[in-house]
């Protein structure tokens, strides 16, 4: 009993073409759970058999099909699952493979990606760059809720500059999703904060850490700890800087105080 991801690129769109795949699937008794196209002539399906030896057959047919080219033919990927949802795939880093790309006009996907990785279990640690208002925290906070989980700033500038140094209660659950400023928390000089984040560096549960690169700066953290990094840009070439970012965190920690405790 598995689920499997079949796509393919249509060489020749006739008329009766994908009902031809779902007669074939339905002889075969392999339930079609979701079609949607990908990117551009291409289709993805989501299919449901009890019965491998089935879905061999159909595969073993559909590659002598003339009028498609079979592109991808395996157990869906989260990438899979949420093209399907999207009509397209997660732009992903060429050289890290690890690191995905969105702009702003995608919030809907990004959180989307990040809710599926929030029902995870166990450790995950998601770094998350991007400029000032852009979405990075507002999207964090609404994966949370999608995946039905609590949220818990260690460190943040959402309302104001906020410094945890302790938790209480459930907030210890590694059911939560904690979330941290990576400017916040290292320009903190609160041992108690600091020894909070390492504590919860090891907890397996799920962290995720705004500007990753300035928290591995003059830490025992390295950028490669990250099991996945998101990128979040207002623009396909905004180039994502830190030197306002840092100018913007001493302003408002200077202009409106801040939060410890």
């Amino acid at each position: 009993m598995s689920d499997w991801y079949f796509e393919y690129e249509i060489q020749v769109n006739r008329p009766g073409l994908l009902g031809d795949i779902a007669s074939l699937l339905g002889m075969l008794r392999v339930n079609i759970i979701s079609i949607n196209g990908v990117d551009e002539d291409r289709r993805g399906m989501l299919v449901h058999t009890d019965n491998d030896e089935a879905i061999e057959r159909f595969r073993t047919i559909v590659s002598t099909m003339e009028h498609i080219n079979v592109t991808k033919f395996r157990q869906p990927k989260l990438r899979d699952r949420l093209a399907i949802r999207h009509g397209r795939y997660i732009p992903r880093d060429a050289d890290e493979k690890n690191t995905f790309h969105f702009v702003r006009d995608e919030l809907g996907i990004l959180v989307d990606f990040m809710a599926e990785l929030f029902k995870k279990e166990g450790h995950k640690l998601i770094g998350i760059r991007g400029m000032p208002r852009v979405g990075k925290t507002e999207s964090i906070v609404a994966a949370s809720v999608c995946a039905n989980k609590k949220w818990i700033f260690l460190s943040s500038t959402m309302i104001k500059q906020t410094v945890r140094n302790k938790l209480v209660g459930d907030e210890f659950s590694r059911n939560n999703i904690f979330i941290l400023d990576g400017i916040v928390t290292r320009r903190s000089s609160d041992e108690k904060h600091l020894q909070l984040v390492r504590e919860m560096m090891n907890m397996p549960c799920i962290k995720v850490v705004e500007h990753p690169d300035m928290f591995v700066q003059h830490s025992e953290y390295k950028i490669e700890d990250f099991d996945y990094i998101i990128e979040l840009r207002h623009h396909t070439d905004e180039e994502i800087t830190y030197e306002i970012m840092e100018k913007n965190h001493m302003s408002e920690s200077d202009s409106f105080g801040g939060f410890n405790f």
